[in-house]
């Protein structure tokens, strides 16, 4: 590897080399956030996503309620995201999206990660799938969210699959033996969606995020790249010319995702009813679902209840 990366050309030798990779791996290692801890008798929750905004619009509700409540929450952009914006890309534009993460984070109270993988060039490869059980096993997850593996989206689409793939091996000794194994494997749970083939989201939990609303809608706001910017498919149009654009434009950006949970709290109003009762549901303006992934842990009402103490 050494003669094939620093050649004669270069002349390094193998002791600068090495002292090269250990003081990248001490940057690396520094930068890595810090991991919260165990034992103290809070959930554990690991949500994954394929780009620097997916995990925010699946579970900034929910992740405030549980952060409101001293669980530990964290998000993963398995992507960097650095083709996602219409005039932007590369580091540049991945560092711009990693930083409004993590601004969001702080705001719905969650830690954050995002891996440095080319955006729209995922694969579910071996090395991928490693990562994916690492971060699981760090994290002591009670509860792991991802992606379903059908979507319009090969990053999403592999995500899901990814996450997919690490159950079960999380709990097996001798993958990734660096990391200790769980002893128990996680209960993994899909983010609800429209797609209807091969079958639709049919979500287990409905959760009313009535109360932290305006906080999920604040930490999509910082996220101006994806939304206020339009991403990938976002245009000049779309960037406001004086102060009285920018409050219209970031006024439709609210009310564009407020509509979204809207739009699953009424679709799956026969899932709150079966959490809050009739009277209570018919009252919830807005709500995340989730939907229990056969490959892990099955839970029981009353562990999902544990899970989900809202």
């Amino acid at each position: 590897m050494f003669n094939h990366r620093f050649g004669h050309r270069s002349g390094l030798t193998i002791v600068a080399v090495l002292s090269l990779l250990l003081i990248f791996t001490a940057s690396t290692s520094a930068t890595r956030p810090s991991q919260a801890p165990s034992g103290d008798g809070k959930l554990r929750i690991i949500a994954f996503g394929a780009h620097p905004d997916d995990c925010e619009l699946q579970i900034g509700g929910v992740a405030s309620l549980w952060a409101a409540k001293g669980h530990h929450v964290k998000l993963v952009s398995v992507t960097n995201g650095d083709i996602g914006h219409w005039r932007e890309a590369g580091g540049p534009l991945a560092n711009r999206r990693r930083a409004e993460v993590e601004q969001a984070s702080r705001i719905f109270g969650s830690s954050v990660e995002v891996l440095d993988n080319h955006d729209g060039e995922l694969l579910p490869t071996l090395e991928n799938r490693r990562t994916i059980i690492r971060l699981i096993r760090e994290w002591k997850a009670d509860l792991v969210l991802s992606p379903r593996p059908n979507d319009y989206h090969p990053d999403h689409r592999y995500t899901g699959v990814l996450v997919q793939d690490a159950a079960y091996m999380v709990t097996v000794p001798f993958i990734c033996p660096e990391v200790p194994p769980l002893k128990a494997n996680p209960i993994f749970m899909y983010y609800t969606d429209r797609f209807m083939k091969p079958n639709p989201s049919q979500p287990e939990v409905a959760v009313s995020i009535d109360s932290v609303i305006d906080k999920k809608l604040d930490g999509l706001a910082v996220i101006e790249s994806q939304f206020l910017e339009g991403g990938a498919n976002g245009h000049e149009g779309l960037m406001p010319k004086n102060a009285a654009d920018r409050v219209r434009r970031v006024r439709e950006v609210r009310d564009g995702h407020a509509s979204r949970n809207l739009g699953i709290a009424n679709r799956f109003r026969s899932v709150l009813v079966d959490w809050y009762g009739q009277e209570a549901a018919a009252r919830v303006k807005y709500a995340e679902a989730f939907e229990i992934c056969e490959y892990g842990r099955r839970p029981d009402k009353a562990e999902l209840k544990r899970l989900f103490p809202f």
